[in-house]
């Protein structure tokens, strides 16, 4: 649906993106003392200027999908938080460039500066342009007419996706059908299905919802909407069994429709979470761990007797077995392979508490991160006996090990953590499981990680 000028609409963005970001630094660099003012500018400052539009240009084009989408169907929050990562990865690009190169010399404040300016630049073009483009959709500037083949049910669900609010430039003409005696909207009807070459105005695309067994009338309507530059949606009927979405790919010429779609099942995307997972649980190795670890260590033996770490057998990948890494916050008992922990539960240390709240407990599973049994973000792993309960009575329990456990996981961050005594929460937790396992890409990932520790620093009112 990105013809006529809408195609242009994606260069409009990125140029206007450009314009700020330059804006940004130049405004930033003359806002800061201490630097050499215009032209006086000095090599590394200019270099350090082509290194930020260069790291931008190759994010655009990159990301060009996520944050310059002309699609009809969008919202603000959604384009706005893809912005968020494009510039979160935009300053991780550039910090990492400066402490690679050990340039001292850049003013650290004159960089942040850019990006406070930039993110509110950013913040205001993008809401304006959004605004802008639907407010002239809205007025019947570069709509889109459509009209839907099918009177049943799913074509009544086609037209209330096709004239809500979000789908700003549709202009929906009417149902076809050679069939619509019990059809309640008889106004709708604009006629029988061969009415469709006779209507007075130019029809953009069309949506069938025909039943499959019209064969025949879809193969005509298909030809003719090639033959006249029309775009043609097919919208079969999963509703009998089916009421979420799918993913439809072909072996050869025959079509197989997934019931679930695993972005994870693709090799290009399990290698960027890998890559991620031992680059992020080797900086906390290397970094975090020398200077933290002997602290927690020293008071984890004086808050009780025992082991510094508490090794748990759970389940993985595959419902696979691996040992389990966590800072013990409990004194030594026999009930922690059988009993999960709970508000007020007398076996944990007063130092437990604290490593609970915080999630410093949850550290050493960086180790589990780095040997590759869990990743940072995923479903978060069961000790063997919840694995074999919950199986039994939970629905799609066990879809969770389709991909490596997580530190951290979207259940988690929607507040889905801690003790799961009530089935119906760990029902809840389950279902956002799925849905990351179905929904998963790197972006989503530092979604979760962000929110994290956003939670950390607020506080968790189910952490125990």
């Amino acid at each position: 649906m990105e013809y006529r000028y809408s195609r242009f609409l994606w260069l409009v963005q990125f140029l206007g993106d450009l314009l700020l970001l330059n804006g940004a630094f130049y405004i930033a660099y003359f806002l800061t003392a201490n630097v050499p003012s215009f032209p006086d500018v000095p090599d590394n400052y200019i270099f350090l200027h082509i290194v930020f539009n260069m790291a931008w240009i190759i994010l655009a084009f990159a990301f060009n999908t996520y944050i310059y989408t002309t699609k009809r169907k969008r919202k603000l929050e959604g384009v706005l938080w893809n912005y968020v990562k494009i510039v979160s990865l935009h300053i991780l690009i550039i910090f990492t460039f400066v402490g690679a190169i050990k340039g001292s010399y850049y003013s650290r404040g004159m960089i942040l500066s850019s990006y406070i300016i930039l993110s509110i630049g950013v913040l205001i073009w993008r809401i304006f342009f959004i605004y802008f483009i639907n407010w002239y959709r809205r007025n019947g500037s570069n709509y889109r007419n459509v009209v839907i083949l099918g009177t049943g049910p799913v074509g009544l669900q086609v037209m209330k996706h096709v004239i809500s609010k979000d789908n700003t430039g549709y202009r929906f003409l009417g149902f076809l059908d050679d069939h619509t005696d019990n059809f309640i909207h008889r106004e709708l009807v604009l006629g029988n299905l061969h009415s469709l070459k006779e209507l007075p105005v130019q029809v953009d695309i069309i949506f069938c919802t025909l039943p499959l067994t019209a064969s025949q009338n879809i193969r005509e309507w298909i030809r003719y909407a090639d033959n006249n530059l029309i775009r043609f949606h097919l919208v079969p009927d999963f509703r009998g069994f089916l009421n979420k979405k799918v993913d439809l790919e072909f072996y050869d010429d025959i079509p197989v429709l997934n019931i679930r779609k695993e972005p994870l099942e693709n090799t290009i995307n399990r290698i960027i979470k890998r890559l991620f997972d031992i680059t992020f649980s080797l900086f906390v190795i290397l970094f975090i761990f020398p200077w933290l670890f002997p602290i927690l260590a020293i008071a984890i033996k004086i808050s009780s007797k025992g082991p510094i770490f508490f090794v748990q057998k759970r389940s993985g990948l595959h419902n696979h077995e691996f040992d389990c890494y966590k800072f013990r916050s409990m004194r030594v008992n026999r009930d922690s392979d059988r009993r999960q922990a709970i508000v007020g539960d007398e076996r944990i240390t007063w130092l437990g508490k604290f490593l609970r709240k915080s999630n410093l407990d949850e550290l050493p599973q960086f180790i589990n991160v780095f040997i590759g049994n869990m990743s940072i973000v995923g479903p978060r792993p069961h000790m063997l006996k919840h694995t074999q309960e919950y199986s039994k009575i939970i629905d799609k329990f066990m879809v969770r090990h389709l991909i490596k456990p997580g530190i951290t996981g979207w259940a988690q961050v929607n507040g889905y953590r801690g003790a799961t005594t009530d089935n119906r929460y760990m029902l809840k937790r389950v279902r956002y499981d799925l849905w990351y396992v179905e929904n998963w890409s790197f972006f989503l990932d530092i979604q979760i990680i962000l929110m994290t520790v956003f939670n950390m620093l607020k506080g968790e009112k189910n952490a125990l």
